[in-house]
């Protein structure tokens, strides 16, 4: 997750998390070449959201998400919700790890949720996480 302490990495992720929920949005409003549409629309607006909440995420913000990702990927059973608050900001968010399964490799990973409030904003996003040879988790 040492990724994670770039800001453009997290504003990238946080653009990508939205794109792929505004398209399963959009996939749902739209039907036949309207959907289409629909979805690249719902993309679209979702990047904005996400990289638009990243980008209000401080340096300690991201150390708070990052921790507490780690912690909770390491430690916290399925469906056990980890939070964290900075109080200089008052950003904040939750991380959830839904799923532990392991690879045909026999590499740990875990499926997770998280969400994001900052500058008053909330986002949510999905991912997956595995566990790397030196114990770290790298967010695939």
């Amino acid at each position: 997750m040492t990724a994670c302490a770039d800001g453009r990495y997290n504003e990238t992720l946080g653009g990508l998390a939205g794109a792929a929920a505004g398209a399963a949005v959009g996939s749902q409003v739209g039907s036949g070449s309207g959907r289409d549409i629909a979805m690249v629309a719902g993309a679209l607006l979702g990047y904005w959201a996400g990289s638009t909440i990243a980008r209000r995420l401080t340096e300690r913000d991201r150390a708070y998400m990052g921790q507490t990702t780690d912690r909770a990927l390491s430690t916290a059973s399925n469906d056990q919700t980890l939070a964290w608050s900075n109080p200089e900001s008052g950003n904040s968010g939750t991380v959830t790890p839904t799923q532990t399964y392991q690879t045909a490799q026999g590499q740990t990973c875990r499926r997770f949720n998280q969400t994001v409030t900052a500058g008053g904003q909330s986002d949510e996003a999905t991912g997956v996480a595995c566990q790397q040879p030196d114990g770290s988790w790298r967010v695939n």
